[in-house]
C-alpha cells in the first residue's frame, strides 16, 4: 500500500493501482473520543475533492468527512456501522471509512505526508 497522505481536516489517503483508502488520523480519532456512529457514502457515488462524503459521530461531537480527492466510491467499510468503535481502535488501519477510485491524482500533490501532518498536529496544540 501507498504511503499515507493527510488533509488540515485529519483525513489520510492511501493511493494504490489507482484506488485510494480513507479515514481519519489518529489524532482526529483521538480528538474525537468514543466513536458511536458512522454514516459511509454509497457505492457509485462521485465526489469533488474537499466535499462532504461520510459522517462520524462520538461522544463528543459529530464531524463532517472530506474527500481529500474527486473520484467516485468504489468500497466502504460497512464492519463501521455495527462496530463504530473500530475507528478509534484503528484509525488508520482497518478502521477505514470508503475507497475511491481517484479520478485526478495531481489534487493528491497539495496534501500534506506524515511529517508535514505530525509538523501541522504539532503547531494546533
Amino acid at each position: 500500500m501507498g504511503k499515507s497522505l493527510y488533509t488540515e481536516d485529519h483525513e489520510w489517503i492511501r493511493l494504490e493501482d489507482g484506488i485510494a483508502t480513507v479515514g481519519i488520523s489518529n489524532y482526529a480519532q483521538e480528538q474525537l473520543g468514543d466513536v458511536v456512529f458512522v454514516e459511509l457514502p454509497a457505492i457509485g457515488a462521485k465526489f469533488a475533492q474537499g466535499a462532504e462524503v461520510a459522517v462520524v459521530e462520538s461522544v463528543k461531537a459529530a464531524s463532517e468527512i472530506y474527500s481529500p480527492a474527486s473520484g467516485e466510491i468504489v468500497d466502504v467499510n460497512t464492519s463501521l456501522e455495527a462496530e463504530p468503535i473500530n475507528v478509534n481502535q484503528g484509525a488508520e488501519t482497518t478502521g477505514w471509512f470508503f475507497k475511491i477510485r481517484i479520478s485526478n491524482p495531481d489534487e493528491l500533490k497539495a496534501l500534506m505526508d506524515e511529517t508535514a501532518y505530525a509538523a501541522y498536529v504539532a503547531g494546533l496544540a
